[in-house]
């Protein structure tokens, strides 16, 4: 499982090298732009056969993802589990369900993410679906960097071990390498 999702990410060049800032404020010499293999629906469907195996083991009424990024998941993960996919969004800075979305009470929900690396979007989803009396049953994603601490089950396609600083002790930064800030989400 682990080395078909990673062959994809590579191949699609999604994996890279370089000198990120992070939207924790840390910084890293690697960085998981999963978009890159996401445009992709074949890689997409490919990559995501794994996780949803193990995910149909659970079963699922909804699958639910934060956006922007847990949007494609969410769709190809309810896809291939036969439920419905919707998603979350940020309003007011508070990330809640939109777009006349709605969960069931007692519904059991997978988030579905695609790399989670603190858990933040992760854990302001669950919020939202319990807040709309869902039960979350465990989050899937294409990539787990292992840095959060969730109080569910995760399925990841793949693990991800990526180093990264504080600003002030970075060494790329020392290097004076130019820093460069992917992902859709503001700097804490």
């Amino acid at each position: 499982m682990e080395s078909l999702v990673l062959d994809l990410l590579k191949e699609s060049t999604a994996l890279m090298d370089g000198h990120f800032l992070l939207s924790s404020g840390r910084h890293s010499d690697r960085y998981c732009q999963s978009a890159l293999l996401l445009q992709h629906p074949e890689k997409a469907a490919k990559a995501f056969e794994v996780v949803a195996k193990e995910a149909s083991k659970l079963a699922i009424d909804i699958v639910v993802g934060p956006a922007i990024g847990g949007i494609v998941p969410a769709y190809e993960l309810a896809r291939q589990l036969g439920v419905a996919g919707i998603f979350t969004e940020r309003e007011n800075n508070v990330v809640s369900l939109r777009r006349g979305f709605h969960i069931k009470p007692g519904a059991r929900v997978l988030i579905a993410e695609d790399v989670i690396t603190t858990g933040k979007s992760t854990l302001e989803t669950a919020n939202a679906i319990t807040d709309a009396g869902g039960v979350v049953v465990a989050v899937a994603c294409l990539a787990d960097r292992g840095e959060s601490h969730l109080p569910f089950p995760t399925i990841a396609g793949t693990k991800l071990v990526i180093q990264s600083w504080a600003a002030d002790e970075c060494p790329l930064c020392k290097q004076g390498i130019l820093l460069v800030k992917p992902g859709s989400r503001k700097t804490t």
